[in-house]
């Protein structure tokens, strides 16, 4: 049975299309002021009374009474048992995705490398893992194992010696799959903690729960607020806007996996953002019907009703070509390209956190098992952003080792610019190691 969908269809032909579009884009992650003076209040309560304020939010909150901060921690029989419980296939799915992302990953890590100049200088640059990095994990009704093997397992590839899990647990509920997770992945430690709690226990450190060089991982708009507040005194991944979707078709593909595709995206909240480029008109329509005969379907059906009802859209082009600028516009957080050769459209598209390649290839998969990391930029910021990696959790350090002979012809040089600045104890800093002639 279908129901009429109320979704917005644009044509980029016309003269009001740019503003209709910067219209549906338009998002606002700003936090309100009730939400910010909350957070800011948890995170100075936290690092002047560290563990009892830990507490005390813990049981307010996540509805969790300890007398110890101590009993917030998980011990690692309970990572492993967790583990042991999980029916065959569903550890085993675990086990085949921890695997693809662990291999994936391996390819990232950077090596220190060095060379010498032609005056005997040394200089290179040296790769070096964070001590110890965070993991943030929804819980309770939202839990995710694969934000635990997508977050931890880069960080444990990168060579971080000690990665520290936080999840809530409400009402004392913990999630299974979500430990078994923590087992698979080599997490650290785990507390049963969240919030912006959890956020400051982190960065400030108590004397339970250690602080951290790094925070990682999706939370709520308290979650994502604390992040922002306690950057710079630890690094962070990125504040994420609501998940997205831009699929890039020439009409050719079931419009049944399109929209299903489509519903992937909108049914994890209704600020989620799906949205169809083609040239095929007809296409299109076909989708329409799809989206409207399987919406009933949904077990999140109202959740996927609202997001494509505000957010989503179906955009018809005159061409593949300007689909394919539409998105570079866009900079969408997942872009799916169901063509027939993808390989042709791709050094055409420069602006996307992830590209899934053909028609067999639903985003989907990338969230789970393919491999490559799922945490990626959102709201256009793949302008300038990429996919968490090994990466995020090494830092480079340079290298420079002057020879004699080096630090006299380049001191020289050294000389001329800081003079040229002003600064003259720089000059007299690199002229002191300038050979006198004779």
């Amino acid at each position: 049975m279908s129901e009429k969908v109320d979704i917005t269809i644009l044509d980029s032909t016309e003269e009001s299309f740019d503003e209709r579009l910067s219209e549906l884009l338009a998002w606002d992650e700003v936090s309100d002021k009730s939400v910010q003076e909350t957070v800011t209040g948890i995170l100075a309560d936290v690092k002047s009374r560290g563990d009892d304020a830990v507490m005390a939010y813990t049981e307010k909150f996540d509805r969790v009474s300890v007398t110890s901060a101590s009993q917030l921690e998980l011990d690692r029989d309970s990572l492993q048992g967790a583990l042991e419980s999980l029916e065959q296939s569903v550890k085993e799915a675990l086990i085949i995705a921890a695997d693809r992302i662990r291999s994936y990953h391996e390819k990232q890590v950077q090596e220190s490398w060095q060379y010498k100049d032609d005056q005997g200088t040394v200089l290179g640059q040296k790769v070096t893992p964070m001590d110890r990095v965070g993991i943030y994990v929804p819980g309770g009704k939202a839990a995710y194992p694969s934000s635990v093997l997508m977050n931890a397992i880069p960080a444990k590839v990168a060579g971080v010696a000690e990665v520290i899990m936080v999840v809530p647990t409400p009402g004392g509920q913990v999630n299974q799959m979500v430990l078994a997770a923590a087992a698979l992945s080599g997490v650290d430690r785990v507390f049963t903690i969240g919030g912006a709690q959890a956020v400051a226990a982190l960065a400030y450190g108590t004397d339970t729960v250690p602080a951290v060089d790094k925070i990682v991982g999706p939370g709520n708009i308290y979650v994502a607020t604390a992040k922002r507040e306690v950057f710079g005194t630890v690094g962070i991944d990125m504040i994420a806007g609501p998940s997205e979707i831009l699929v890039l078709c020439d009409g050719k593909t079931n419009p049944d996996w399109i929209a299903m595709d489509l519903f992937s995206q909108a049914e994890h909240d209704e600020d989620a953002q799906s949205i169809l480029v083609s040239p095929d008109e007809q296409f299109i329509e076909a989708v329409k019907e799809s989206i409207e005969r399987l919406l009933p379907t949904m077990e999140r059906a109202e959740i996927i009703r609202k997001s494509i009802v505000n957010r989503a859209a179906l955009i018809k082009t005159p061409d593949m070509k300007s689909a394919v600028a539409i998105s570079n516009r866009i900079a969408p957080e997942h872009l799916e390209l169901s063509v027939d050769e993808p390989e042709k459209l791709l050094p055409e598209i420069r602006h996307a956190g992830a590209i899934f390649m053909g028609r067999y290839t639903a985003e989907a998969l990338g969230d789970y098992c393919a491999g490559p990391n799922h945490v990626l930029p959102t709201s256009g910021t793949a302008r300038f952003s990429s996919p968490l990696g090994v990466y995020d959790f090494q830092k480079r350090s340079s290298i420079i080792n002057f020879s004699d002979v080096g630090a006299s012809e380049m001191g020289k040089i050294a000389s001329i610019l800081a003079r040229g600045e002003g600064l003259t104890a720089h000059a007299l800093s690199a002229e002191y190691r300038v050979k006198q002639d004779g």
